[in-house]
């Protein structure tokens, strides 16, 4: 029993370690004076900190434009995700239905294949629909990559709501609809806000489509893409959009941590 313990800390301490290790270098990074970034050997503490890195990165052109774009993404991307996952998922959990395991491992398969393949044909497609160039665009296509994850992660947390329960309700005077509004999605809430959290995560850091779709509309990953491929973009900018880009998702982890088991669908304690 020791040795299973030991090695399952030890297991995650190599995990925790291979995860916080490039976190712990990039913040280093970003809040490195120039001067001190470019010199070879670099420091691998350096002996000072600065903003310098930072604020050259907060003034390039572009940045917070593109900031409040993938804001405005992720939104759309959620509310799109959830008005096809909430449905479909509470299907999946409380009706048994002919082709229900098909449909189940369909919504899997889907992430099988890669998005790269599709670039030429979205590119074309959205040029003919007047979607390319667009937020909405780009938001279609983090919903679509976004929606199987999702609708595993609402199943689950509705499969571990009781359905009697809602029965109950239903004996009292409500009509379905009611009893899911009452007592289902309370209940459910935090499950799904987690699954919300990980969407956001998720059209905050999704860069191909976002660079394959865009010219003038930018969401923030494509905006440093370019400007690292394109304008071959100096290091301290490298390293400042990189910590800007993980930090987000960094913070919105740890606030949502305690909710993490709810993903699974542990919802009542």
């Amino acid at each position: 029993m020791r040795v299973r313990l030991v090695g399952m800390y030890g297991a995650a301490l190599v995990i925790g370690t291979w995860v916080a290790a490039p976190l712990l270098l990039i913040a280093l990074a970003a809040f490195t004076p120039r001067s001190i970034l470019y010199e070879w050997p670099r420091p691998l503490w350096p002996h000072a900190f600065s903003l310098d890195t930072m604020l050259f990165f907060f003034r390039s052109t572009g940045v917070w434009a593109s900031t409040l774009n993938s804001i405005v993404v992720a939104g759309l991307t959620i509310g799109l995700v959830f008005l096809i996952a909430t449905p479909t998922g509470y299907a999946l959990a409380r009706y048994r239905f002919r082709g229900k395991d098909a449909v189940q491992l369909s919504i899997l398969v889907v992430k099988m294949f890669p998005a790269t393949v599709l670039s030429i044909p979205l590119a074309v497609a959205f040029i003919r629909w007047g979607l390319y160039d667009t937020l909405i665009g780009v938001a279609l296509v983090h919903t679509a990559l976004s929606i199987p994850f999702v609708t595993v992660i609402v199943t689950s947390v509705f499969v571990g709501i009781s359905y009697e329960l809602e029965e109950a309700a239903m004996t009292l005077g409500s009509s379905r609809l009611r009893a899911f509004l009452r007592v289902t999605l309370p209940m459910a809430v935090p499950g799904l806000a987690a699954a919300a959290i990980f969407t956001f995560v998720l059209s905050w850091n999704e860069v191909f489509a976002a660079t394959i779709l865009t010219l003038d509309h930018r969401t923030l990953p494509a905006l440093i893409v370019d400007s690292v491929i394109s304008a071959g973009a100096p290091l301290h900018f490298r390293f400042a959009g990189g910590f800007f880009m993980v930090m987000p998702a960094v913070v919105i982890i740890l606030l949502i941590r305690r909710y993490l088991l709810t993903l699974w669908g542990v919802t009542v304690r």
